[in-house]
């Protein structure tokens, strides 16, 4: 370890730029549910459990969309 560093070229903010299609966002959500997810991907050899609740959520609101439409289509 050196004694000391140079930090004059050093940028502030986030390592990796965040996608234009994303949001930065803090949740709050209960350890049960996040300890499935980080087993999810430890029972799959790795990842990211932030890609399986994305692609979770993503799967809710396809289904509830296309439970919606068959809602429209009964009462037409």
């Amino acid at each position: 370890m050196k004694d000391n560093y140079d930090f004059s070229q050093g940028k502030r903010g986030a390592v990796q730029p965040i996608p234009s299609n994303q949001t930065k966002l803090t949740i709050l959500i209960d350890n049960d549910l996040l300890e499935w997810f980080g087993e999810q991907v430890d029972e799959a050899g790795g990842g990211d459990y932030l890609t399986l609740i994305n692609e979770a959520l993503r799967d809710y609101v396809e289904k509830s969309k296309h439970q919606d439409n068959k809602k429209e289509i009964k009462s037409a």
